[in-house]
């Protein structure tokens, strides 16, 4: 059984390592086009007042099909500020961040939290399973033109300045970014938190559960097709590209989905300017640390008011 697994692996492996070969990073681009011109038809589904902020919930357009469903945090009074678009994880919400995005909106940062098409409510939501690579693949594109679409929408704010935006990814959110840190150079900076190099290296390399039953489950043909047609998705095929969009890479030394040659590969392939830093967390890097240094690289390149004194004015409350 490991054998076939190791063969399996060098399979997943060899077909993401023709990739490059086979497709410059422009025709990549042109997978997430779409047309920024279209209305964003932005509804208000409600308001909630949370100590002195409004959280809005909100729901847009989306290019490719249905809405986006978000929530939108905003600073208090009037000002150009700066703004961030968040990405969750693959078992998250928008919620995820919501808490970093109301200590942001102190800070002069407006937030769009999105929802990624997972977990949004029917009709709009999409999932599919490996057994259905066209489908995984066209929901991957369609994850990161709504984050795309997510840019314009803050764009179009007069209260956000629009050569101040920023977007912080975690996990999935963070594949999401590395793609848009090559495709869209709207972004002042990315954040990517626990990303994954390749498709790959989850599926065949990971224990959870759901991926070692996917790969025990699914025939060597099936899977070198899925990987074949998945890989052009791969973040690792996109932070090379990134320059001249600075990129913050956040990783954990106890990560449970892949291994560390894998994050240490990931970042090496990476376009500079960069900054790699490691937290003895595990995924969900749930430790202040990585959020200050989040707070502190968006200080440096969006503009945003320190976070620690706000910070220390809510933990002391």
């Amino acid at each position: 059984m490991r054998r076939i697994f190791q063969l399996l692996l060098l399979v997943a492996m060899s077909c993401q390592a023709a990739l490059p070969q086979n497709r410059s990073i422009n025709d990549l681009r042109r997978m997430f086009d779409y047309d920024q011109n279209a209305p964003l038809d932005v509804r208000e589904v409600g308001v909630i007042n949370r100590n002195g902020l409004r959280i809005h919930d909100i729901t847009y357009a989306s290019p490719k099909s249905g809405r986006v469903t978000a929530c939108l945090v905003a600073p208090t009074g009037r000002g150009r500020f700066a703004g961030v678009v968040f990405g969750h994880w693959g078992y998250g919400t928008r919620t995820e961040f919501l808490p970093e995005a109301m200590l942001y909106a102190r800070a002069g940062v407006v937030s769009l939290l999105v929802d990624d098409l997972g977990v949004r409510p029917a009709p709009w939501r999409r999932t599919a399973p490996g057994t259905e690579p066209e489908a995984v693949r066209d929901n991957f594109i369609q994850s990161v033109v709504d984050l795309r679409r997510g840019i314009d929408l803050l764009r179009a704010r007069s209260d956000v300045d629009p050569n101040r935006i920023a977007y912080v990814g975690h996990s999935s959110g963070a594949h999401w970014g590395a793609i848009l840190s090559a495709t869209d150079r709207r972004l002042k900076t990315v954040v990517l938190m626990a990303g994954v190099p390749t498709e790959a290296t989850i599926s065949m390399e990971s224990d959870d559960p759901d991926f070692v039953s996917f790969r025990q489950t699914t025939p060597r043909e099936q899977l070198n097709n899925y990987f074949r047609i998945v890989s052009p998705l791969d973040a690792i095929n996109y932070v090379p590209h990134a320059a001249p969009t600075p990129l913050l890479f956040q990783f954990a030394r106890f990560e449970q989905y892949f291994n560390e040659a894998a994050m240490q590969g990931y970042a090496r392939a990476a376009s500079e300017p960069k900054l790699v830093l490691w937290y003895d967390t595990g995924h969900g890097l749930n430790d202040l640390r990585p959020l200050i240094h989040r707070a502190n690289w968006l200080q440096r390149h969006i503009g945003i008011r320190p976070v620690a004194p706000i910070l220390r004015r809510s933990l002391s409350n």
